[in-house]
């Protein structure tokens, strides 16, 4: 539990900042915040990437109903939307992570600790992400990151219930589409998330083919007009390499995404202004992914 001493530093005007991200592990994250430290001392800030699908802010406006809070929306200045970032840097994947999610979540999230008073920023890392928590509070002190839900225990599934309990105090409250059709976070689901991995892309292609399509199709653009391969997929098995979504007849010896050995969907962090390599240790999911462009 916190500690008094902590509570006794925070007020309305340094207030702990909670990230709302669209999924269900930050929801829980803000709903802690605010019991923990009253509504007058939190904020709860959405970084919207103008990807997300409508039904991420139909949960939005359930859970200010559920917090008694409005949340607020903040978004880049600099990129309308990842197609900007995918095409202005010739790439989905760098050294730092996904291109979108910094450009879009984690450079604004760092502008905005620059102007902006905090006590500590809270992060919906769940007691599965220890490994990530500890890389953030290792390589992103000034943020003064806390994670409510590992100092509370709990799991993602966790949070799935809170929220489901929730909804039977009389709230209007559903899960996130996404989670009901058996994906594992919320993350800009207009096109689909680039650190999805290879079971979320198998699972994307046989459920929603159109959407899949136009991620291949985007591959299939840079690739053009870096004039070498772009690929949001690697395969980890021996002989395995860079993988397209869609075959590539400029490149017939890298394999698309219908050669690789069907897998589960696998677990995603909920992406709420923390997206990179930073992290202690990769999770098998990112290493799923081509970041050598």
């Amino acid at each position: 539990m916190r500690s008094e001493g902590i509570l006794k530093t925070i007020n309305k005007d340094k207030p702990v900042i909670a990230w709302w991200s669209g999924g269900v592990t930050s929801a829980v994250t803000c709903k802690l915040c605010i019991d923990w430290y009253g509504l007058e001392n939190v904020r709860i800030i959405f970084i919207d990437t103008n990807n997300e699908d409508g039904d991420t802010y139909r949960f939005k406006t359930e859970c200010e109903n559920w917090y008694e809070k409005e949340i607020e929306t903040i978004t880049s200045n600099e990129y309308k939307n990842p197609y900007e970032v995918w095409f202005r840097f010739t790439s989905l994947h760098a050294a730092t992570g996904a291109n979108c999610s910094l450009y879009l979540k984690r450079r604004v999230r760092e502008l905005w600790e620059k102007t902006n008073q905090f006590s500590f920023q809270a992060f919906g890392f769940d007691i599965d992400e220890l490994k990530r928590a500890k890389g953030m509070k290792l390589n992103n002190p000034n943020a003064k990151p806390i994670f409510p839900l590992i100092n509370e225990l709990l799991t993602k599934k966790d949070c799935i219930t809170i929220v489901q309990k929730a909804k039977s105090l009389f709230l209007h409250i559903e899960l996130p589409k996404t989670y009901k059709l058996g994906y594992l976070n919320n993350n800009c689901w207009k096109t689909g998330c680039v650190q999805g991995g290879i079971g979320y892309w198998q699972k994307i292609q046989k459920e929603f083919p159109e959407k899949f399509i136009a991620m291949a199709q985007v591959e299939h653009d840079l690739t053009e007009k870096k004039g070498r391969p772009v690929t949001i997929l690697k395969d980890q098995t021996k002989g395995g390499g860079l993988v397209f979504l869609k075959h590539n007849p400029k490149y017939p010896t890298i394999k698309d995404i219908t050669q690789v050995k069907g897998r589960p969907i696998q677990s995603l962090i909920e992406c709420n202004g923390f997206c990179g390599m930073d992290d202690i240790e990769q999770s098998e999911t990112s290493k799923e992914l081509n970041y050598a462009e």
